[in-house]
């Protein structure tokens, strides 16, 4: 989840622990405490640009290391809080604004290591997109009326807005499901693997995704009053025994893609482009597989050397006005027809 909304996640459940006159004190260390998992966006190596991948979601973001997280917390915010708040008190706020992290990120579809060390599977339930401002900006408005007010009524208010917007996100995921379903059904193909995500900021366009005879189809689908669906495209499921078989199975490259395919859950896909290999699950436009990012593969570097990390960030304005009309019904059809 992006920052702003895990530190206002942290903020606000740190808020539910404090007395009227300890809320801000208490709102502000459980905001650092709700950011503080992410550091470890700076375990990352220039030449192995899939360690961050490893790394971002793992140890710091595992429910067993939440004790251990508040601690490091607290005994930062010791030094700005001592004069305000007790140990005891730093503690249970960092524990409270620490704990929200994972479980939050656990919600999107990127996928968060909840169970690590005893378990590497990346959890993602698919109920929220990673930046989605219908969720946060209630939640920070009740933190900020509640800590003016010196309010905690207003702060259950704010949770028990989240709990209802995560339970719309669970609703539409399983609409989105069923939409999904249909669109195989409709073409007669069998499904494997069905994936569904909402598009960027809001729970009512979503992307769709499934596998058929190794290949992913990727569809969008909208889910306002009526259901219906936006025809996408398809791409190739990445398959190492023809493709890249000229590539060394002892290489670093190689290695590379099966760290990939972990990161990915699977979702790899072979595009237009011979050397780049694709994360299907995400794209700007949710009927489309031009991926936001990949791995390139140049079967021409030493065995000891990594793949190369490419980013897709081209034409922004033409895919904003595609994902637009989308999410307005352009081209979209009801699931009856």
């Amino acid at each position: 989840m992006d920052p702003v909304t895990q530190g206002a996640f942290g903020a606000i459940f740190a808020q539910t622990m404090p007395n009227k006159k300890k809320i801000l004190m208490g709102s502000i260390v459980g905001c650092l405490a709700g950011l503080a998992p992410d550091l470890d966006i700076f375990i990352r190596s220039a030449s192995d640009p899939l360690l961050k991948l490893e790394y971002h979601r793992q140890f710091t973001h595992s429910i067993i290391f939440i004790p251990i997280g508040a601690l490091i917390v607290t005994l930062f915010s010791r030094i700005l809080f001592r004069k305000y708040l007790s140990w005891f008190e730093t503690y249970l706020f960092s524990f409270f604004g620490y704990a929200t992290h994972g479980l939050l990120d656990a919600c999107t579809s990127y996928g968060t290591q909840l169970l690590w060390p005893f378990s590497d599977e990346r959890i993602s339930w698919n109920y929220i997109s990673v930046v989605d401002p219908f969720l946060s900006i209630p939640v920070i408005l009740a933190i900020i009326f509640a800590i003016i007010m010196k309010n905690k009524f207003i702060t259950l208010l704010g949770i028990f807005y989240i709990f209802i917007y995560l339970t719309f996100g669970a609703f539409q995921e399983n609409r989105a499901e069923y939409v999904g379903k249909s669109i195989a059904n409709f073409r007669g193909h069998e499904i494997k693997n069905l994936t569904v995500k909402p598009s960027l900021g809001n729970l009512f366009l979503w992307k769709t995704i499934y596998e058929h005879n190794d290949v992913y189809y990727v569809d969008a689908v909208r889910l306002f009053s009526k259901l219906e669906y936006c025809q996408g495209t398809k791409i190739k499921k990445l398959d190492l025994s023809i493709d890249f078989s000229n590539l060394n199975k002892k290489s670093q490259q190689f290695k590379d893609i099966k760290r990939f395919d972990w990161f990915s859950q699977g979702y790899l896909g072979k595009g237009i482009d011979k050397d780049i290999i694709t994360d299907v699950r995400y794209s700007a436009v949710p009927n489309e597989v031009d991926g936001l990012w990949g791995i390139r593969i140049n079967p021409n570097k030493p065995h000891s050397e990594h793949i190369d990390w490419v980013v897709n960030r081209s034409n922004y304005a033409e895919k904003w006005k595609r994902f637009y009309d989308l999410l307005l019904g352009k081209n979209c059809k009801d699931l009856i027809n």
